[in-house]
């Protein structure tokens, strides 16, 4: 007998067949990558990997990992005008850094919800919970949470801690989240990709995919990222602003490779409005 799927059913499926489409050869350059490790500090390691052929092209993988130590801490940092990721992790003395979330490029401002210290500084448009914004990012005593976000829990949400949406989001409890509700183009073309991870025991990780550099990285859809950080072991992810805002920032150095100079290397950096950060305790 055939059981009557729900939508939340009809999503897991939708999931579940997309991550099918990634093949064991795929899995297995992940697990076998040549990952170039480095620890600039006790409780932070960066782990890079050029891999030559994985989801149909080169890729280039760049990954901060955070270990939860009450000698650092999470936060938001906003800019307007907005200015390259570099510059805001450098005000607010930042270990570690990633560009935030949405936001319109014409007018500079953020269209996804925004709150900090307390008070509500952007909300999130109806194009954007239509198109992709379905997590959010909480910040509580410097720790960071992935929530799943909604037109309903925005509205009603009277929280004090610091908050940022973005999405779609990627895993919850280590299953592939579905992108049915999303807007198709976005999730299956390939671009360069940023996210937020955080496993099980509280370790946060900030991860870009590099991409629009031909021969050294093609970029990856929804799917594929999510199945990246699922065989890497991740537990929950959203997904953040990509393309040309994909950044990543460790102790002085962009690490990655940003897209906007259409140039493959470090200085490629585009001006966004927020950012998500770790910073030592007291700064």
């Amino acid at each position: 007998m055939i059981k009557k799927l729900t939508l939340a059913g009809l999503l897991l499926l939708h999931a579940a067949i997309w991550l099918q489409a990634q093949t064991k050869a795929d899995s297995a350059a992940i697990v076998s990558a040549q990952w170039e490790t480095s620890s600039p500090r006790e409780g932070v390691t960066l782990k890079c990997a050029a891999i030559g052929h994985l989801y149909g092209g080169p890729q280039y993988i760049s990954i901060v990992e955070v270990e939860p130590r009450k000698a650092l801490r999470a936060g938001i940092a906003l800019s307007a005008p907005p200015a390259p990721t570099s510059a805001m992790a450098q005000a607010r003395k930042a270990v570690a850094a990633i560009n935030g979330s949405y936001f319109n490029m014409k007018k500079g401002n953020s269209v996804c919800f925004l709150q900090m210290d307390g008070e509500v500084i952007d909300t999130t448009t109806t194009a954007e919970l239509n198109l992709r914004v379905n997590g959010a990012v909480q910040i509580k005593k410097g720790r960071l949470r992935i929530l799943p976000w909604s037109k309903k829990i925005e509205e009603s949400y009277h929280g004090k801690n610091d908050v940022l949406a973005s999405g779609p989001l990627l895993l919850q409890d280590g299953e592939a989240c579905g992108w049915a509700a999303c807007d198709s183009s976005f999730v299956h073309t390939k671009h360069p990709r940023s996210a937020v991870v955080v496993e099980k025991d509280g370790t946060t990780w900030f991860v870009t995919v590099d991409g629009r550099a031909p021969g050294h990285a093609k970029g990856m859809n929804l799917p594929e990222l999510a199945h990246l950080i699922r065989i890497l072991g991740g537990h929950d992810a959203l997904n953040l602003d990509g393309g040309g805002s994909t950044t990543l920032w460790l102790e002085g150095n962009v690490v990655n490779h940003p897209s906007d100079n259409r140039q493959f290397d470090h200085a490629g950096e585009r001006a966004v409005p927020n950012i998500l950060y770790f910073a030592p305790k007291g700064r």
